[in-house]
Order: C-alpha cells, then structure tokens, then sequence
C-alpha cells in the first residue's frame, strides 16, 4: 500500500529538519494521488532534480535523476514538468554537500 503523497511529504520534511537539511514546498500537489519531485540545490549555482521510477522487472521504486546541471536549467525543467502535472509536488533541498536522504530506507 501506498502512502497519500500529502502524507509522504510530510514525513519526508519532518526527517530533512531532523538532520538539519532546509527544504521547502515549492508547489503543492494532490494530497492523495500527486507525483513527488525533489530539486536539490547545492546553494553553488547548479542543482538536480530527481524523481520516483517503478521498476517494472523488480516492482521497486527508486529515485531517479530527471535532470542534472545549473539551477536556473533545472528550474526550468521542473516548471516544464509541472505545466504537464498541475498535481505535482515540488520539494526544493538546500545543502551543500548535495544529501537529499532519498537513498535512506523508507523513502523509496
């Protein structure tokens, strides 16, 4: 079963603010059905983008990078995706030493 994205979100901020890492909620998606992505900007001029992929051969989800490069080219991949998405959860990560936590258990 999977978790309402609403409820996802939170508890993925909630364990961001436990380790220190600012983040914010930069679009609000469907509370129930809404996709997550996650920028990560490294406070340095570039960023990433990720976003979850089902695995189709082993039924994981995994985290996956949608785009890689300057902030202001991710930004702009990002909004492209959200004109597709209006249901689209936007999470922007700020540390420096590039942790998102997405490779941590539980947040597959």
């Amino acid at each position: 079963m999977r978790l309402a994205a609403g409820v996802w979100v939170s508890a993925y901020l909630t364990r961001l603010r436990l380790a220190d890492i600012p983040a914010f909620v930069t679009a609000r998606g469907d509370e129930t059905a809404g996709a997550v992505l996650v920028k990560l900007n490294t406070l340095d001029g570039n960023a990433a983008a990720y976003q979850r992929s089902f695995d189709l051969m082993t039924g994981d989800r995994k985290w996956m990078t949608l785009i890689e490069g300057s902030d202001a080219d991710v930004d702009q991949s990002v909004a492209k995706q959200r004109s597709f998405d209006s249901d689209l959860w936007v999470i922007e990560v700020e540390d420096r030493m590039g942790r998102t936590l997405l490779d941590e258990p539980g947040l597959e």
